[in-house]
């Protein structure tokens, strides 16, 4: 009520009240590869273009129907699975495998300060109104390269102020170093970024930092997956979770490659899969876009809640190696890789994902669907409370936005998205001095479910039932 003088009748608006609360999508997939016989105008490089389950849409990324390219395959295995909305992002194919890692990994265009590569999909939203939560790049993430993997300082030189730039050359690209600097030398250089496609050791070079007479020699070896390394970034800053391909050779290098990363966001799927190809013959292809085909097939069905675990997968006719699989026997191929927090792929009434975990360091983030339902309800919450920005903190707000806030998680325990959740404003983080400051704290509780992974009878053999027999 403002206090301007009228004599009359007015008619004032009460906006107080709970506000509704909406679960954001979290089944749109991020696609990103190769295709050199797109239509260039429907799908131009670097840029992101959402496919809605249209497979006449998807036709224009082979537009002379060859499949060349990693895309065509790739949207094609998503809708074998269901008809899911898909951002793609098409990069231009290099005259090397390492080129076309570099065009993946994309950055930042130096002169229009447009997004390139994998980095396309921080960009989507305000492109596209949608935002990728299942991120994957089919044939890029599987391979372990040869790297920088360390750089060792052999004289600090002196003179310097601040850490000078490190400058990695050789026949690789990719790989990024930081130096650190202590009474004016340098004492260290840390490995940031191992590269690509790197057959002998790069020279290293420091620049500026205002000192002289640096020298330092690096070393390679088989680092983890850059791509994968990249999309991490991007996932946490989308609160996405990367599908990754496994090195499809053996169980050992694909236990090697999980322990790469400790992430999460990271969902990794070995081995590959075959396909009837369009001139009947078997083909191999990666297996990750088929599994985010089966992540939003299982969220339009049941919910993002569940796992896509024991899930068929359509579209194949085996896999690219055979594992062994029995249920209840715990050194099968199939349950060594699990155990490993790989992923991977079962004959049992049909060919089924088979794998619950992450590649987390921490048990609390172990299961997938525990993962993505924390960030789908962090992400709705975010979204529905701009509202709730720049008004004034008073007793009513406060409780509007508890009971907002309360009524969504009440919501998600009736569908059984979680077992229960509770919202409510501390009075010990809520002070007078913090409410005077403009800041306003809400703290809440929830409890996923977590998937039935290990489903344990116990026998007993007895005589009791003897008595049936008179």
């Amino acid at each position: 009520m403002t206090e301007t003088f009228l004599h009359g009748v007015e008619v004032i608006e009460i906006d107080d009240g709970l506000r509704p609360i909406q679960t954001v999508r979290s089944s749109v997939i991020g696609l990103i590869g190769t295709a050199p016989d797109a239509d260039v105008a429907a799908f131009p490089l670097n840029t992101p273009v959402l496919i809605a389950g249209n497979r006449t849409e998807a036709a224009k990324l082979d537009m002379i129907g060859d499949m060349n390219g990693t895309l065509p395959d790739a949207i094609d295995a998503i809708f074998d699975q269901a008809g899911a909305a898909v951002i793609v992002v098409r990069v231009e194919e290099g005259v090397t495998e390492a080129e076309t890692m570099v065009n993946i990994l994309g950055g930042i265009d130096g002169a229009t300060g447009a997004y390139e590569g994998v980095q396309c999909f921080l960009g989507a939203e305000s492109v596209l109104g949608f935002c990728p939560r299942i991120l994957c790049a089919p044939g890029f993430t599987s391979e372990r390269p040869s790297g920088v993997s360390a750089v060792a300082v052999s004289n600090g030189g002196s003179g310097y102020t601040s850490a000078p730039t490190v400058v990695l050359t050789g026949d690789g690209s990719g790989a990024e170093a930081t130096a650190t600097v202590l009474d004016g030398a340098v004492t260290g250089v840390t490995v940031t970024k191992g590269g690509y496609g790197y057959t002998t050791a790069p020279t290293v070079a420091f620049s500026g930092g205002g000192g002289t007479g640096a020298e330092a020699t690096a070393s390679i070896a088989s680092v983890a997956n850059p791509v994968v390394a990249e999309l991490l970034g991007i996932a946490d800053r989308l609160r996405a979770v990367v599908i990754a391909d496994g090195p499809d050779t053996n169980d050992a290098d694909a236990i090697e490659w999980a322990g790469d990363f400790g992430s999460k966001r990271v969902y990794v799927v070995d081995p590959g899969v075959k396909v009837l190809d369009e001139d009947a013959s078997i083909v191999t292809q990666p297996a990750s876009a088929r599994v985010a085909g089966i992540i939003a097939k299982s969220d339009a069905e049941r919910g993002f809640w569940w796992s896509p675990s024991n899930r068929e997968i359509y579209g194949i006719v085996g896999t690219t190696r055979d594992v062994a699989f029995a249920l209840g026997d715990a050194n099968a191929r199939a349950n060594l890789l699990n155990e490993a927090n790989v992923a991977t792929i079962i004959r049992q009434d049909g060919y089924r994902l088979w794998g619950n975990r992450t590649l987390s360091m921490d048990p609390k983030w172990a299961f997938l669907s525990v993962v993505r339902t924390a960030d789908m309800i962090h992400e709705s919450l975010l979204r529905a409370h701009l509202w709730a920005v720049d008004r004034n903190i008073t007793r009513t707000y406060v409780q509007d936005v508890v009971e907002g806030v309360n009524a969504y998680l009440a919501h998600l325990k009736a569908t059984g998205a979680i077992l229960g959740g509770t919202c409510w404003a501390d009075p010990e983080l809520n002070t007078p001095a913090n409410l005077a400051a403009g800041k306003v704290y809400f703290d809440f509780d929830f409890t996923p479910p977590a998937p039935a992974e290990h489903v344990t009878f116990r026998s007993r053999l007895v005589d009791d039932y003897f008595e049936e027999v008179v």
